[in-house]
C-alpha cells in the first residue's frame, strides 16, 4: 500500500461492534449505544454525563456549543460574535455562521498557528460574546491566558479541539475543564466513529440546551431515545438540528476509546518524536512550538517549511510518493468570510499559509515509513 497522509485505522472489533448493533439491537438511530458512549466519554474525561453531547460531527458539535451559549436576550443590533483564528478548518467558521453568529477572524502567533490573543484583543467590539481559540494540531497552547482574556472582557470559551482528544494541559484531560470543548471523531482524528462529534458543556442548563438542539429542540427526547422510546407529545420552543450520533457511529467509537491510550496514543507520539529528531536540525524547517504543561497527542504533522522553499518541498515528496497536505488556508481568503476593505490585516497567518506543510502521521504509520519521509526531507532541504 503506498504511504498515506492520514487514514482510519479499524479493524474486526470496529467491524464486530457494528454488526452487534444491527443484528441484536436492530435499532440503527441514537438510543443505547449512544448513550453509553457517552458515559464512557465521560468517565475517560471524567466529568458529569449530563455535560456531555455527542453528535454526528464536529462541525455539529460546535454549532450545537455556540448556539447554547449565545446570550438568550440579545440587545445589540448587529449579530453575536465570535473571536476565531483564520486559521483553522473552515467547520470552525461554518459553525459559528450556523449557530446564528458572525465569526470575527483573529490572526495568530507565528510558533504555534494558535489564536494571538492581542490581536483578538484589537478586533473586540460590543458584540462579540466569545473566543474560540482552536488547538491547532493538537496544541492547546495558552489555554489559561486564554481563559484569563475571556475573564477580563467578559467573554465565554468555546474550544474547538477537534484535533485535541486525549490531550492534557497540566496533567488535565482537555475537556475536563472549561466552558465548552467540541471534538471531532470523524474518519482521520485520534479516535473515529466513522464521522462523529462531541461536546462537554460545564453549564447544565447549556448542555440540556445542546442535548435538544442536537434533535430539532423536541423537549426531552434525547432522554426518551436513550430509554428506547419516544417523546410522543413534545414542545418545541426553539431553533434544532438533525444532529444526532447514532448507534452505528457510537459502536465504532466506544471501541476506538478502548484502544486510545494503549495504542493510538503511544503510536502518534512516538511518530512524531522521529519527526522532531530528524528535522529539528534542518535549517529551513521550524518545528511548531509547544509547552512543557502540554501533553500533546498530534492528529496532524505540522511543520514550517522556510526560506520560500515550500512548494519546491512537496514537489519533490510529491515525485516520491510521499503526499503531504496544507492545513488549512485561512479562512478570511475565502469568499464567504472574506473582511471588508480596511479590515485589520492578518500578517502572520498570510506568512505561515506561505510555510506550512503537513506530513503523513497516523498510527497506521511505522518507523521506518517515518524515517523515510525525513531521509527524503533531508535530501532535498539538507
Amino acid at each position: 500500500m503506498s504511504l498515506r497522509l492520514s487514514m482510519s485505522i479499524v479493524g474486526e472489533a470496529e467491524a464486530e461492534a457494528v454488526r452487534r448493533v444491527i443484528t441484536e439491537d436492530g435499532y440503527l438511530g441514537i438510543g443505547r449505544e449512544t448513550h453509553q458512549f457517552e458515559k464512557e466519554v465521560a468517565a475517560y474525561l471524567g466529568v458529569a454525563e449530563k455535560n456531555v453531547v455527542s453528535a454526528n460531527t464536529g462541525t455539529a458539535a460546535l454549532t450545537l456549543a455556540v448556539d447554547a451559549l449565545r446570550p438568550a436576550n440579545w440587545k445589540h443590533a448587529g449579530k453575536p460574535r465570535v473571536l476565531v483564528p483564520s486559521l483553522t478548518f473552515v467547520a470552525s467558521f461554518q459553525a459559528i455562521l450556523a449557530a446564528g453568529c458572525e465569526p470575527v477572524a483573529c490572526d495568530v502567533l507565528p510558533e504555534t498557528g494558535t489564536l494571538d490573543l492581542a490581536d483578538a484583543e484589537r478586533r473586540l467590539t460590543p458584540e462579540v460574546f466569545a473566543v474560540m481559540p482552536v488547538h491547532y494540531a493538537s496544541n492547546p497552547w495558552q489555554i489559561d491566558e486564554v481563559h484569563a482574556f475571556a475573564r477580563r472582557h467578559g467573554l465565554r470559551v468555546i474550544e474547538d479541539a477537534a484535533h485535541a482528544f486525549g490531550c492534557r494541559h497540566k496533567g488535565q484531560k482537555i475537556g475536563s475543564f472549561g466552558d465548552a470543548v467540541c471534538f471531532s471523531f470523524d474518519g482521520i482524528k485520534n479516535i473515529t466513529c466513522g464521522e462523529g462529534g462531541l461536546c462537554v458543556l460545564f453549564n447544565d442548563k447549556e448542555a440540556r440546551i445542546a442535548a435538544d438542539a442536537r434533535l430539532l429542540s423536541v423537549e426531552g427526547d434525547t432522554a426518551a431515545r436513550f430509554a428506547g422510546t419516544r417523546t410522543w407529545d413534545p414542545d418545541v420552543k426553539r431553533l434544532g438540528w438533525r444532529f444526532h450520533m447514532s448507534n452505528i457511529m457510537a459502536a465504532v467509537g466506544r471501541v476506538q476509546l478502548g484502544r486510545l491510550e494503549a495504542e493510538f496514543i503511544p503510536a502518534r507520539r512516538r511518530l512524531a518524536a522521529i519527526y522532531a529528531e530528524r528535522l529539528s536540525a534542518l535549517k529551513d524547517v521550524a518545528l511548531l512550538r509547544q509547552s512543557p504543561d502540554d501533553f500533546i497527542v498530534p492528529h496532524i504533522q505540522v511543520v514550517r517549511i522556510l526560506n520560500g522553499r515550500k512548494e519546491e518541498l512537496k514537489a519533490a515528496l510529491a515525485a516520491r510518493d510521499i503526499p503531504t497536505g496544507v492545513h488549512y488556508k485561512p479562512n478570511h481568503l475565502l469568499t464567504l468570510f472574506r473582511p471588508a476593505a480596511g479590515s485589520l490585516p492578518f500578517p502572520v497567518t498570510e506568512r505561515l499559509h506561505g510555510e506550512l506543510v503537513t506530513l503523513p502521521l497516523h498510527p497506521g504509520l511505522s518507523d521506518a515509513d517515518v524515517h523515510g519521509v525525513c531521509d527524503a526531507i533531508t535530501e532535498v532541504l539538507g
